[in-house]
């Protein structure tokens, strides 16, 4: 995970380019390797490497974010739902944490910071 000068690898996942930059600017800034995904497939592409923590929307365009959040518990990897529109204790119950649109930075970078170092403990 940790190495190489960074806390370690997000995946966003999100179809709002606007909502992808503003998390990679962010948590590249607070030391983290960020990677982006507009869609389900792409994240999945991203999946085969690794990543230590997902910000998954729930709604990526067409798609549902909850078929990727199954995959993500299956795999053990921490995964913060972000959401504008659906109910987050719904959306969230089964998540390692719940970001609401908007958020703020500190909110965004306190949640992945969590999250790294759950990922650092499940090593």
């Amino acid at each position: 995970m940790v190495g190489g000068g960074h806390k370690g690898v997000v995946l966003v996942v999100d179809d709002e380019p606007a909502i992808r930059l503003l998390c990679k600017v962010n948590l590249e800034l607070d030391g983290y390797e960020v990677r982006e995904a507009g869609t389900l497939d792409e994240a999945r592409k991203h999946l085969e490497g690794p990543v230590d923590v997902v910000l998954l929307d729930m709604h990526i365009g067409r798609e549902r974010g909850e078929v990727l959040l199954e995959e993500l518990i299956e795999r053990q990897i921490p995964v913060a739902v972000v959401t504008g529109s659906t109910d987050l204790a719904t959306a969230g119950a089964r998540a390692d944490a719940t970001l609401g649109k908007p958020f703020t930075i500190e909110e965004l970078e306190d949640t992945v910071t969590r999250l790294a170092a759950q990922a650092s403990r499940r090593l």
